[in-house]
Protein backbone atom coordinates (compact mmCIF):
# COMPACT_ATOMS: atom_id res chain seq x y z
CA UNK A 1 0.00 0.00 0.00
CA UNK A 2 1.34 3.20 -0.79
CA UNK A 3 0.66 6.81 0.60
CA UNK A 4 1.01 9.68 -1.87
CA UNK A 5 1.12 13.67 -1.31
CA UNK A 6 0.41 13.12 2.38
CA UNK A 7 -2.84 11.20 1.29
CA UNK A 8 -3.24 9.19 4.54
CA UNK A 9 -7.10 6.88 5.71
CA UNK A 10 -9.26 8.57 7.24
CA UNK A 11 -8.96 6.78 10.62
CA UNK A 12 -5.44 8.43 10.71
CA UNK A 13 -7.06 11.74 10.87
CA UNK A 14 -4.03 13.68 10.98
CA UNK A 15 -1.91 16.54 8.99
CA UNK A 16 1.39 16.05 8.08
CA UNK A 17 4.28 18.40 6.51
CA UNK A 18 4.31 18.94 2.51
CA UNK A 19 6.17 16.53 1.00
CA UNK A 20 6.08 12.79 0.20
CA UNK A 21 6.36 10.47 3.24
CA UNK A 22 9.46 8.66 3.94
CA UNK A 23 8.86 4.62 3.57
CA UNK A 24 9.55 4.94 7.34
CA UNK A 25 6.38 7.54 7.94
CA UNK A 26 4.82 4.41 5.63
CA UNK A 27 5.77 1.69 7.45
CA UNK A 28 4.37 3.50 10.85
CA UNK A 29 0.79 4.32 9.03
CA UNK A 30 0.73 0.23 8.68
CA UNK A 31 1.56 -0.24 11.73
CA UNK A 32 -1.31 2.28 12.93
CA UNK A 33 -3.69 0.70 10.73
CA UNK A 34 -2.59 -2.67 11.91
CA UNK A 35 -3.14 -1.82 15.75
CA UNK A 36 -6.26 -0.97 14.60
CA UNK A 37 -7.44 -4.22 13.34
CA UNK A 38 -6.01 -5.65 16.14
CA UNK A 39 -7.67 -3.79 18.76
CA UNK A 40 -11.09 -4.35 17.49
CA UNK A 41 -11.01 -7.71 18.17
CA UNK A 42 -9.25 -8.21 21.72
CA UNK A 43 -11.36 -9.08 24.47
CA UNK A 44 -8.78 -9.82 27.49
CA UNK A 45 -7.55 -6.00 29.21
CA UNK A 46 -3.99 -7.85 29.77
CA UNK A 47 -3.68 -8.83 26.34
CA UNK A 48 -4.91 -5.45 25.21
CA UNK A 49 -2.49 -3.56 27.03
CA UNK A 50 0.22 -6.30 26.33
CA UNK A 51 -0.52 -5.48 22.61
CA UNK A 52 -0.72 -1.84 22.96
CA UNK A 53 2.54 -1.75 24.49
CA UNK A 54 4.17 -3.80 21.78
CA UNK A 55 2.85 -1.89 19.18
CA UNK A 56 4.81 1.21 20.62
CA UNK A 57 7.82 -0.51 21.11
CA UNK A 58 7.60 -1.25 17.03
CA UNK A 59 6.67 1.78 15.83
CA UNK A 60 8.56 4.63 18.32
CA UNK A 61 11.69 1.91 18.49
CA UNK A 62 12.21 3.01 22.76
CA UNK A 63 13.15 0.77 25.15
CA UNK A 64 10.03 0.92 26.87
CA UNK A 65 6.19 1.64 26.46
CA UNK A 66 3.97 1.93 29.32
CA UNK A 67 0.16 1.88 29.45
CA UNK A 68 -1.11 3.56 32.18
CA UNK A 69 -4.94 2.82 33.42
CA UNK A 70 -7.09 5.40 35.41
CA UNK A 71 -8.13 3.47 38.99
CA UNK A 72 -11.24 5.67 39.91
CA UNK A 73 -11.65 4.19 43.13
CA UNK A 74 -8.17 5.09 44.87
CA UNK A 75 -7.90 7.61 42.45
CA UNK A 76 -4.15 6.28 41.16
CA UNK A 77 -2.60 5.71 37.37
CA UNK A 78 -1.39 1.84 37.61
CA UNK A 79 0.47 -0.29 34.78
CA UNK A 80 2.24 -3.85 34.92
CA UNK A 81 5.31 -4.35 33.78
CA UNK A 82 5.17 -6.37 31.21
CA UNK A 83 8.18 -8.39 32.08
CA UNK A 84 7.58 -9.41 35.20
CA UNK A 85 3.81 -8.50 36.02
CA UNK A 86 4.14 -6.09 38.39
CA UNK A 87 2.24 -3.39 39.03
CA UNK A 88 3.16 0.11 39.69
CA UNK A 89 0.93 2.50 41.43
CA UNK A 90 1.01 6.20 42.06
CA UNK A 91 -1.08 9.42 42.19
CA UNK A 92 -3.26 10.37 39.28
CA UNK A 93 -1.26 13.56 40.02
CA UNK A 94 1.97 12.66 40.43
CA UNK A 95 4.85 12.68 37.94
CA UNK A 96 4.68 13.23 34.08
CA UNK A 97 2.22 10.95 33.49
CA UNK A 98 0.57 12.28 36.39
CA UNK A 99 0.63 15.90 34.97
CA UNK A 100 -0.49 14.66 31.01
CA UNK A 101 -3.37 12.65 32.73
CA UNK A 102 -4.34 15.55 35.01
CA UNK A 103 -3.89 18.26 32.34
CA UNK A 104 -4.99 15.86 29.04
CA UNK A 105 -2.16 16.82 27.09
CA UNK A 106 0.66 15.49 25.42
CA UNK A 107 4.33 15.82 27.29
CA UNK A 108 7.39 15.98 25.40
CA UNK A 109 10.66 15.47 28.02
CA UNK A 110 14.25 15.29 26.45
CA UNK A 111 15.79 15.07 30.36
CA UNK A 112 13.81 13.39 32.60
CA UNK A 113 15.77 13.94 35.71
CA UNK A 114 16.10 18.20 34.97
CA UNK A 115 12.55 17.88 34.32
CA UNK A 116 10.87 18.88 38.36
CA UNK A 117 7.48 17.16 37.44
CA UNK A 118 9.74 13.39 36.84
CA UNK A 119 9.13 11.15 39.86
CA UNK A 120 12.19 8.88 40.15
CA UNK A 121 10.52 6.25 42.26
CA UNK A 122 9.31 4.34 39.40
CA UNK A 123 12.62 3.55 37.76
CA UNK A 124 14.06 2.74 41.84
CA UNK A 125 11.52 -0.12 41.68
CA UNK A 126 11.89 -1.43 38.29
CA UNK A 127 15.78 -0.51 37.91
CA UNK A 128 15.26 1.47 34.54
CA UNK A 129 16.94 4.83 33.43
CA UNK A 130 14.20 7.04 32.07
CA UNK A 131 15.97 9.55 29.76
CA UNK A 132 13.54 11.07 27.50
CA UNK A 133 9.65 10.60 27.99
CA UNK A 134 6.60 11.33 25.16
CA UNK A 135 3.72 10.48 27.06
CA UNK A 136 -0.62 11.29 25.66
CA UNK A 137 -3.44 11.09 27.41
CA UNK A 138 -5.71 7.69 26.14
CA UNK A 139 -9.71 9.40 26.44
CA UNK A 140 -13.04 8.14 26.23
CA UNK A 141 -15.09 8.90 23.04
CA UNK A 142 -15.99 11.99 24.67
CA UNK A 143 -12.49 13.19 25.90
CA UNK A 144 -12.50 12.55 29.27
CA UNK A 145 -9.05 10.86 30.13
CA UNK A 146 -8.98 7.53 31.20
CA UNK A 147 -5.16 6.62 31.15
CA UNK A 148 -2.01 7.49 29.57
CA UNK A 149 0.12 6.01 26.92
CA UNK A 150 3.90 6.38 27.66
CA UNK A 151 7.24 5.80 25.72
CA UNK A 152 10.97 6.26 27.28
CA UNK A 153 14.12 6.47 25.58
CA UNK A 154 14.28 6.41 21.88
CA UNK A 155 17.11 4.85 20.33
CA UNK A 156 17.77 7.31 17.53
CA UNK A 157 17.76 10.29 20.17
CA UNK A 158 14.99 12.71 21.14
CA UNK A 159 11.24 12.18 20.05
CA UNK A 160 10.30 14.46 17.44
CA UNK A 161 6.95 16.06 15.70
CA UNK A 162 6.34 13.40 13.74
CA UNK A 163 6.72 10.87 17.27
CA UNK A 164 4.18 13.16 18.74
CA UNK A 165 1.51 12.69 15.46
CA UNK A 166 2.32 9.28 15.85
CA UNK A 167 1.45 8.81 19.28
CA UNK A 168 -1.54 11.09 19.14
CA UNK A 169 -3.06 8.95 16.57
CA UNK A 170 -2.29 5.58 18.61
CA UNK A 171 -3.09 7.11 21.54
CA UNK A 172 -6.65 7.74 20.08
CA UNK A 173 -7.24 4.32 18.93
CA UNK A 174 -5.99 2.79 22.48
CA UNK A 175 -8.14 5.02 24.32
CA UNK A 176 -11.72 4.03 22.40
CA UNK A 177 -10.19 0.39 22.93
CA UNK A 178 -9.69 0.67 26.36
CA UNK A 179 -12.91 2.46 26.97
CA UNK A 180 -14.55 -0.66 24.95
CA UNK A 181 -13.03 -2.83 26.89
CA UNK A 182 -14.12 -1.47 30.66
CA UNK A 183 -17.25 -1.50 29.29
CA UNK A 184 -17.39 -5.07 27.68
CA UNK A 185 -15.94 -6.11 31.74
CA UNK A 186 -18.97 -3.86 33.58
CA UNK A 187 -21.40 -6.27 31.35
CA UNK A 188 -20.08 -8.99 31.66
CA UNK A 189 -19.15 -8.87 35.88
CA UNK A 190 -22.80 -7.41 35.68
CA UNK A 191 -23.74 -10.54 34.25
CA UNK A 192 -22.05 -12.77 36.10
CA UNK A 193 -23.32 -10.88 39.65
CA UNK A 194 -26.92 -10.43 38.00
CA UNK A 195 -26.59 -14.74 37.92
CA UNK A 196 -24.92 -14.92 41.40
CA UNK A 197 -28.36 -12.65 42.76
CA UNK A 198 -30.04 -15.32 41.07
CA UNK A 199 -28.59 -17.84 42.95
CA UNK A 200 -29.16 -15.86 46.08
CA UNK A 201 -32.57 -15.53 45.93
CA UNK A 202 -33.40 -18.65 44.56
CA UNK A 203 -31.47 -19.86 48.05
CA UNK A 204 -33.63 -17.52 50.05
CA UNK A 205 -36.55 -18.02 48.74
CA UNK A 206 -36.32 -21.56 49.30
CA UNK A 207 -35.30 -21.28 53.31
CA UNK A 208 -39.09 -19.57 53.81
CA UNK A 209 -41.48 -22.25 54.09
CA UNK A 210 -43.61 -22.70 51.22
CA UNK A 211 -46.61 -23.10 53.32
CA UNK A 212 -48.70 -22.19 56.44
CA UNK A 213 -48.54 -24.89 59.11
CA UNK A 214 -51.52 -26.43 60.08
CA UNK A 215 -52.09 -25.75 63.75
CA UNK A 216 -55.38 -26.76 64.83
CA UNK A 217 -57.63 -23.81 65.83
CA UNK A 218 -55.47 -21.40 64.70
CA UNK A 219 -55.30 -19.20 61.01
CA UNK A 220 -51.59 -18.54 60.59
CA UNK A 221 -50.21 -16.38 57.44
CA UNK A 222 -46.47 -15.31 56.99
CA UNK A 223 -45.60 -13.33 53.81
CA UNK A 224 -42.43 -11.77 52.33
CA UNK A 225 -41.13 -9.48 49.44
CA UNK A 226 -37.76 -8.48 49.45
CA UNK A 227 -37.26 -4.66 47.73
CA UNK A 228 -34.04 -5.90 45.99
CA UNK A 229 -33.81 -9.71 44.50
CA UNK A 230 -32.16 -10.56 47.84
CA UNK A 231 -33.23 -8.96 51.12
CA UNK A 232 -32.95 -8.72 54.91
CA UNK A 233 -36.09 -9.96 56.39
CA UNK A 234 -37.63 -13.63 56.72
CA UNK A 235 -39.95 -15.40 58.78
CA UNK A 236 -39.98 -19.36 59.33
CA UNK A 237 -41.87 -22.00 61.44
CA UNK A 238 -40.44 -25.05 62.63
CA UNK A 239 -42.92 -28.00 64.87
CA UNK A 240 -41.13 -28.74 67.95
CA UNK A 241 -41.20 -32.07 69.61
CA UNK A 242 -43.47 -31.27 72.08
CA UNK A 243 -46.74 -29.93 70.13
CA UNK A 244 -45.60 -26.28 70.71
CA UNK A 245 -44.80 -24.02 67.18
CA UNK A 246 -42.21 -21.66 67.01
CA UNK A 247 -42.43 -19.08 64.99
CA UNK A 248 -39.55 -16.07 64.06
CA UNK A 249 -40.05 -13.11 62.25
CA UNK A 250 -36.76 -10.83 61.29
CA UNK A 251 -35.32 -7.78 59.59
CA UNK A 252 -31.68 -7.29 59.15
CA UNK A 253 -30.24 -3.99 58.82
CA UNK A 254 -30.11 -2.85 55.04
CA UNK A 255 -31.29 -5.26 52.26
CA UNK A 256 -29.35 -6.47 49.40
CA UNK A 257 -26.87 -9.69 49.52
CA UNK A 258 -25.32 -8.37 52.48
CA UNK A 259 -28.19 -8.57 54.59
CA UNK A 260 -29.13 -11.68 52.90
CA UNK A 261 -26.32 -13.88 54.12
CA UNK A 262 -26.82 -12.23 57.76
CA UNK A 263 -30.31 -13.28 57.47
CA UNK A 264 -29.46 -17.09 56.27
CA UNK A 265 -27.22 -17.03 58.90
CA UNK A 266 -29.68 -16.09 61.34
CA UNK A 267 -31.67 -18.25 60.17
CA UNK A 268 -29.72 -21.51 60.54
CA UNK A 269 -29.14 -20.49 64.26
CA UNK A 270 -32.53 -20.14 65.22
CA UNK A 271 -33.47 -23.15 63.78
CA UNK A 272 -30.84 -25.07 65.79
CA UNK A 273 -30.87 -23.53 69.31
CA UNK A 274 -35.12 -23.63 69.29
CA UNK A 275 -34.55 -27.59 68.92
CA UNK A 276 -32.07 -27.11 71.94
CA UNK A 277 -33.37 -24.80 74.60
CA UNK A 278 -36.52 -24.87 76.39
CA UNK A 279 -36.98 -21.27 76.93
CA UNK A 280 -37.62 -18.23 74.61
CA UNK A 281 -35.14 -16.24 76.44
CA UNK A 282 -32.39 -18.62 76.79
CA UNK A 283 -33.23 -18.42 72.49
CA UNK A 284 -32.65 -15.41 71.92
CA UNK A 285 -29.49 -14.83 74.29
CA UNK A 286 -27.77 -17.76 72.40
CA UNK A 287 -28.66 -16.59 69.00
CA UNK A 288 -27.38 -12.82 69.80
CA UNK A 289 -23.99 -14.37 71.34
CA UNK A 290 -23.12 -16.74 68.15
CA UNK A 291 -24.04 -14.07 65.27
CA UNK A 292 -22.17 -11.13 67.37
CA UNK A 293 -19.11 -13.13 66.63
CA UNK A 294 -19.63 -13.05 62.88
CA UNK A 295 -21.83 -10.23 61.79
CA UNK A 296 -20.19 -7.09 60.47
CA UNK A 297 -20.40 -4.16 63.28
CA UNK A 298 -22.58 -2.35 61.12
CA UNK A 299 -25.12 -5.39 61.21
CA UNK A 300 -28.09 -5.98 63.06
CA UNK A 301 -31.06 -8.51 63.41
CA UNK A 302 -34.54 -7.50 65.29
CA UNK A 303 -36.07 -10.50 65.90
CA UNK A 304 -39.38 -11.64 67.04
CA UNK A 305 -38.86 -15.07 69.18
CA UNK A 306 -42.56 -16.83 69.65
CA UNK A 307 -43.81 -20.28 71.03
CA UNK A 308 -47.03 -20.99 70.09
CA UNK A 309 -48.85 -23.66 72.21
CA UNK A 310 -52.18 -25.28 70.49
CA UNK A 311 -52.93 -26.86 73.45
CA UNK A 312 -52.83 -24.11 75.88
CA UNK A 313 -53.99 -21.51 73.44
CA UNK A 314 -51.32 -19.22 74.53
CA UNK A 315 -47.89 -18.10 73.01
CA UNK A 316 -44.76 -17.00 74.58
CA UNK A 317 -42.61 -14.50 72.97
CA UNK A 318 -39.28 -12.94 73.14
CA UNK A 319 -38.94 -9.48 71.10
CA UNK A 320 -35.24 -8.34 70.04
CA UNK A 321 -35.63 -4.56 69.19
CA UNK A 322 -38.60 -6.25 66.70
CA UNK A 323 -41.41 -4.02 66.89
CA UNK A 324 -44.34 -3.32 66.60
CA UNK A 325 -45.80 -5.96 68.05
CA UNK A 326 -50.35 -5.73 68.29
CA UNK A 327 -52.75 -7.80 69.69
CA UNK A 328 -56.00 -7.51 68.15
CA UNK A 329 -59.00 -8.67 70.48
CA UNK A 330 -61.41 -9.75 68.99
CA UNK A 331 -64.35 -8.93 72.06
CA UNK A 332 -63.66 -5.26 71.82
CA UNK A 333 -62.35 -4.38 68.80
CA UNK A 334 -59.45 -2.97 70.04
CA UNK A 335 -55.65 -3.47 69.61
CA UNK A 336 -52.99 -2.96 71.80
CA UNK A 337 -49.44 -2.25 71.20
CA UNK A 338 -47.06 -5.28 73.05
CA UNK A 339 -43.11 -4.48 74.12
CA UNK A 340 -40.11 -5.48 73.16
CA UNK A 341 -37.49 -6.98 75.57
CA UNK A 342 -34.05 -6.19 74.26
CA UNK A 343 -31.87 -4.86 71.93
CA UNK A 344 -31.47 -6.12 68.38
CA UNK A 345 -29.56 -9.22 68.02
CA UNK A 346 -25.96 -8.60 66.66
CA UNK A 347 -24.91 -5.76 68.69
CA UNK A 348 -23.83 -7.16 71.92
CA UNK A 349 -22.66 -10.47 72.09
CA UNK A 350 -23.13 -10.36 76.38
CA UNK A 351 -26.78 -9.52 76.45
CA UNK A 352 -28.83 -11.59 78.04
CA UNK A 353 -32.62 -11.57 77.36
CA UNK A 354 -34.62 -12.37 80.32
CA UNK A 355 -38.18 -10.69 79.66
CA UNK A 356 -40.68 -12.41 77.62
CA UNK A 357 -44.67 -12.04 77.29
CA UNK A 358 -47.67 -14.14 77.30
CA UNK A 359 -50.86 -14.20 74.78
CA UNK A 360 -53.70 -16.26 75.93
CA UNK A 361 -55.67 -16.26 72.91
CA UNK A 362 -59.47 -16.03 72.28
CA UNK A 363 -61.90 -16.32 69.13
CA UNK A 364 -61.35 -14.45 66.89
CA UNK A 365 -58.26 -12.36 68.55
CA UNK A 366 -55.24 -12.42 66.48
CA UNK A 367 -51.34 -11.33 66.88
CA UNK A 368 -49.64 -9.12 63.97
CA UNK A 369 -46.21 -8.45 63.62
CA UNK A 370 -44.39 -7.16 60.52
CA UNK A 371 -41.10 -5.29 59.72
CA UNK A 372 -40.93 -1.51 59.13
CA UNK A 373 -40.45 -1.79 55.46
CA UNK A 374 -44.53 -1.62 56.04
CA UNK A 375 -45.36 1.06 57.86
CA UNK A 376 -41.99 3.68 57.21
CA UNK A 377 -42.58 3.41 53.18
CA UNK A 378 -43.63 6.89 52.10
CA UNK A 379 -45.87 8.83 49.87
CA UNK A 380 -45.17 10.98 47.02
CA UNK A 381 -45.15 14.07 49.66
CA UNK A 382 -42.61 12.09 51.58
CA UNK A 383 -45.58 11.02 54.55
CA UNK A 384 -45.34 7.04 55.73
CA UNK A 385 -47.50 4.64 55.91
CA UNK A 386 -47.68 4.49 59.49
CA UNK A 387 -48.43 1.69 62.67
CA UNK A 388 -51.93 3.55 62.73
CA UNK A 389 -53.21 3.30 59.06
CA UNK A 390 -52.19 -0.79 59.64
CA UNK A 391 -53.93 -0.74 62.64
CA UNK A 392 -56.97 0.54 61.29
CA UNK A 393 -57.33 -1.62 58.47
CA UNK A 394 -57.01 -4.93 60.59
CA UNK A 395 -59.91 -4.28 62.63
CA UNK A 396 -61.79 -3.50 59.54
CA UNK A 397 -60.77 -6.73 57.77
CA UNK A 398 -60.59 -8.75 61.62
CA UNK A 399 -63.00 -11.07 59.96
CA UNK A 400 -61.19 -12.45 56.67
CA UNK A 401 -58.53 -15.07 56.89
CA UNK A 402 -55.10 -14.39 57.85
CA UNK A 403 -53.55 -14.08 54.77
CA UNK A 404 -56.08 -11.91 53.25
CA UNK A 405 -55.71 -9.22 55.87
CA UNK A 406 -51.69 -9.55 55.13
CA UNK A 407 -53.14 -8.58 51.26
CA UNK A 408 -55.25 -6.21 52.15
CA UNK A 409 -52.50 -3.98 54.02
CA UNK A 410 -50.11 -4.44 50.99
CA UNK A 411 -53.06 -3.38 48.20
CA UNK A 412 -53.88 -0.11 50.88
CA UNK A 413 -49.96 0.39 50.97
CA UNK A 414 -49.66 0.06 47.51
CA UNK A 415 -52.08 2.95 46.61
CA UNK A 416 -51.05 4.86 49.59
CA UNK A 417 -47.02 4.82 48.25
CA UNK A 418 -48.32 5.05 44.45
CA UNK A 419 -45.22 6.29 42.19
CA UNK A 420 -42.62 5.65 45.05
CA UNK A 421 -40.71 2.91 44.66
CA UNK A 422 -39.99 0.24 47.38
CA UNK A 423 -37.05 0.85 48.99
CA UNK A 424 -36.85 -1.81 52.14
CA UNK A 425 -37.69 -5.21 52.68
CA UNK A 426 -41.30 -6.24 53.34
CA UNK A 427 -42.39 -9.12 55.74
CA UNK A 428 -45.71 -9.56 58.38
CA UNK A 429 -46.80 -12.43 60.76
CA UNK A 430 -49.86 -13.16 61.78
CA UNK A 431 -51.23 -15.45 64.00
CA UNK A 432 -55.07 -15.90 64.33
CA UNK A 433 -57.58 -17.69 66.82
CA UNK A 434 -60.41 -19.53 64.95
Amino acid sequence: MNFKNGAIPAIVNISLPEGKLTDIRAADLLRLLEISRQLAIITDLQKLLTTIEHTALKIFACERATVFVFDHETNELYSYVTSRSEKIRFSAKQGIAGDCFHNNHIIKVSDAYKDPRFNPAVDDETKFKTQSILACPLTTHDQTPIGVLQVLNKYSGEFNQWDEILLRTLSAQCGVALERQFLLEQFVEKQRLQHDINIARKIQQHLLPKQSPAVEGFDIAAWNQPAEETGGDFFDYQPLIDGRLMLTIADVTGHGIGPALVAAQCHALQRAVFSLLPEIQQVATLVNRLLSEDIPDDRFVTVFFALLSPRDQELVFTSAGHGPILLFQAKNNQIQKLPTHGPPIGILPTIIYEGRDRVLFRRGDMLITFTDGFFEWVNSEGKPFGIERICKIVKHYSTLPAAEIIQQIYRELLAYTQGVSQSDDLTALIIKKN
